[in-house]
């Protein structure tokens, strides 16, 4: 999962992506304005990389539900139901609540690892472990070429998902702040995180910018 994608579903305007790297799509979080014409959207991608000082502060990003909306159709059109949008916010909104990680980190990472899309196929570690689910986390199980799922198996995936991001955030200071946000999203992509470049994949491992 790249982190410049995950900032791309975080760190977008309503209608224009922006690109941001840790190599991850944190795509809709950011409103992005010309220098030229202030109050305007601008359409050009904007990169980031290098330390988390160099990637937009949370004040400017964009709220949950325009993110959320932003990325409901892409969720159906990955293959999910309406019904199944509708479970994956609930999910979101309760895991978000009861582990205490952002709301659009969630949803970026679960765009970037599955495109909102409830059956997506479960992958495996050479230890045969499965990486799956919307959050495609180690260790979680998924419901692959399923869709209309029941609200119990949609909020499983992301409470596991998110629940393995935690460990990676209490990891780098546990705070609603990019300085441990974004190094922690590079881990939960890489497994370890290079701080003075977060768009470096480490030993060439997860997705570089």
């Amino acid at each position: 999962m790249a982190i410049k994608s995950l900032l791309t579903s975080l760190l977008a305007s309503s209608l224009p992506m922006i690109l941001a790297a840790p190599t991850y799509n944190l795509g809709n979080l950011f409103r992005s304005r010309s220098e030229s014409c202030p109050g305007t959207s601008s359409d050009a991608p904007q990169f980031f990389n290098g330390p988390f000082g160099n990637f937009p502060n949370i004040s400017q990003w964009v709220s949950f539900n325009d993110m959320f909306n932003d990325n409901k159709q892409t969720m159906v059109d990955a293959g999910s139901t309406f019904d199944d949008v509708g479970r994956i916010a609930v999910a979101i909104e309760n895991a978000a609540a009861q582990i205490g990680v952002d709301e659009r980190v969630i949803l970026g990472i679960i765009m970037q690892e599955s495109h909102g899309y409830v059956g997506v196929q479960t992958t495996f570690d050479a230890d045969g472990v499965p990486t799956g689910g919307l959050m495609q986390a180690s260790g979680c199980s998924g419901f692959d070429g399923q869709n209309n799922l029941p609200q119990a198996d949609t909020s499983q995936m992301v409470t596991c998902g998110t629940t393995h991001y935690k460990q990676n955030l209490e990891e780098h200071g546990n705070l609603l702040a990019t300085s441990s946000i974004l190094p922690a999203l590079r881990e939960y992509n890489s497994g370890s995180v290079d701080e003075n470049d977060l768009s470096d994949a480490p030993n060439c491992v997860g997705n570089p910018f």
